[in-house]
């Protein structure tokens, strides 16, 4: 079952990573006051930094950051602080913070939102395997034995989770 379960992980991320699209020439708007890094990560030298409001042209995508161009700089930027394409003309409120995590900023509607915003369809029929991101991913497992010290040393607890039965064209052997 914990195979089951790593390799399901595994295949999520190769698939994130995978879908590494070009974003050259899109639009984009600054929802929140951020910093631009030079590199895709939370603690590599800023760069520069972004207001709200501030327009920005998306250069590419790489996890969870947009890769930019702007008046104030170039360089990385978390996905979550840019809405792609025109900025949205509305009541002028702003939806917070509570907006931006949960996907709701004034429609109304639920959504489903997870940790890596911005795939469209048209992205994800797009992706592409690749050898060398797959084995990066593999890269990154871990043994039962260290998954459980990390538990441990992060006081984490176990629960158990009911899996979702197989779709009925995965259980014809598809």
């Amino acid at each position: 079952m914990m195979n089951t379960t790593r390799n399901m992980v595994v295949l999520l991320v190769i698939f994130l990573i995978a879908v590494g699209t070009t974003f050259a020439g899109e639009t984009g708007t600054a929802l929140k006051a951020d910093d631009i890094k030079a590199e895709p990560f939370r603690d590599a030298k800023t760069v520069g930094s972004l207001t709200a409001g501030d327009n920005v042209e998306i250069l590419n995508k790489q996890g969870g950051w947009f890769q930019l161009k702007s008046t104030k700089g170039s360089g990385w930027v978390r996905m979550l602080s840019i809405r792609r394409g025109e900025a949205r003309k509305g009541s002028g409120e702003d939806p917070g913070v509570l907006g931006l995590a949960s996907g709701r900023a004034g429609t109304g509607k639920v959504v489903a939102t997870t940790g890596i915003r911005g795939l469209s369809e048209e992205e994800l029929k797009a992706a592409k395997y690749n050898e060398m991101e797959l084995k990066k991913a593999e890269s990154f497992a871990v043994t039962e034995t260290e998954a459980r010290r990390f538990a441990a040393e992060g006081k984490l607890v176990a629960r158990k989770v009911k899996y979702l039965s197989a779709p009925e064209e995965a259980k014809g052997g598809r």
